[in-house]
């Protein structure tokens, strides 16, 4: 449906896009993942008509959009701060982009009521915009933008203002309101959707597809599940929190192996040729106490974290410092003491290194 090809965009001289380049399907919602001041907004911005791209194109159903204004793509905007009118009642607001594009009354008055519902809030008509609460604005919100029957829904941190636990429960409810309100239109899979935010649990919660931006380029794409167990780089290991990250070089493929400040290591499979440097990510799952296999080391103990179903342990591995995890009913020494643990090749990824490392 959408494609994103090879934009670029600077400020100032500084280059906050770079070759940037995505499509998004019709009825999925592509999330576009990374740290503040990656370039996420600029981008949507870009996709929205705000903003003019130095180069590459946006295209839609294979039609370029250069030169089309925002109010003539039919897209939706559901910004992080609501954007609401104060002045008028929830009715009036959700109904405020149908007058705008001269709708009937009569049409007018059944979609506002179909939008209040879709989005939980049949009946709310009347309110006045001050008497909601944060998450009832920001419901509101959305049936505004929902209303029109966009062709392509932008979120930009919509969520972002709001508490933990209602932003949980929105993220949760989110893809049903998209799937129930494009069926209603005619969309068959649901509202096409591209939503921004720098929180990975939202990401996870809500994408089919992740666009991982770092310093306005991409790092990584793909679905949250290949992200998550396949990083292809250090950083997308530790955007998603995992820090066991070694200094490794190639040592052979058969056996795959690679020689680190821990030792030499079995892994699963590599693709960088011998002699390659690379940086070994070992998964805070992939430790099993005991001396059962390969990969086999003595290691300190230093702390017990109980988290419910797993514990995380800190231990000491010659100079390394590794954060693992152990099944919570495991027995584990007192800290300070030794123990011997397994690490599983194939929880063991040799990543390329990043840029200048």
């Amino acid at each position: 449906m959408l494609t994103i090809e090879r934009i670029t965009k600077s400020f100032d001289g500084q280059v906050v896009l770079d070759d940037v380049s995505f499509a998004v399907a019709a009825g999925t919602i592509t999330v576009l993942l990374g740290p503040s001041g990656c370039g996420k907004t600029t981008l949507l911005r870009i996709v929205a008509g705000l903003e003019q791209a130095d180069a590459g194109q946006v295209l839609l159903d294979g039609s370029n959009l250069a030169g089309v204004p925002p109010f003539r793509r039919g897209f939706g905007f559901v910004f992080q701060d609501y954007a609401l009118f104060p002045h008028k009642n929830v009715a009036d607001n959700v109904a405020f982009g149908l007058r705008m594009a001269g709708w009937q009354a009569a049409r007018v008055r059944a979609r506002v009521e179909a939008a209040l519902e879709w989005v939980g809030l049949a009946g709310f008509g009347g309110r006045a915009v001050h008497e909601l609460s944060g998450g009832e604005q920001q419901r509101v919100a959305l049936a505004r933008s929902l209303a029109p029957a966009p062709r392509l829904l932008l979120l930009d941190e919509p969520l972002g203002a709001l508490d933990r636990a209602l932003r949980e429960r929105l993220v949760g409810e989110l893809r049903p309101i998209l799937r129930q309100a494009g069926q209603a239109m005619g969309y068959d899979a649901g509202i096409t959707a591209i939503y921004v935010t720098h929180d990975q649990a939202e990401a996870f919660a809500l994408a089919d597809t992740i666009t991982l931006l770092n310093a306005g380029r991409v790092e990584q794409q793909g679905t949250p599940q290949s992200l998550y167990h396949a990083p292809r780089t250090a950083f997308v290991a530790r955007f998603f929190g995992m820090h066991n990250l070694l200094a490794a070089q190639v040592i052979s493929h058969a056996p795959p192996a690679v020689r680190t400040a821990i030792g030499a290591l079995r892994v699963a499979s590599i693709d960088q040729r011998a002699g390659t440097p690379v940086t070994l990510l070992i998964r805070p799952e992939a430790a099993q106490a005991g001396a059962a296999g390969v990969n086999v080391l003595e290691v300190k103990l230093l702390d017990v974290s109980f988290r419910g179903r797993f514990q995380l342990a800190a231990v000491q591995a010659g100079a390394e410092r590794l954060l693992l995890e152990f099944d919570s009913a495991r027995r584990l020494p007192a800290p300070g003491e030794t123990m011997t643990i397994e690490l599983q090749p194939h929880l063991l990824l040799p990543l390329a290194q990043d840029a200048g490392a």
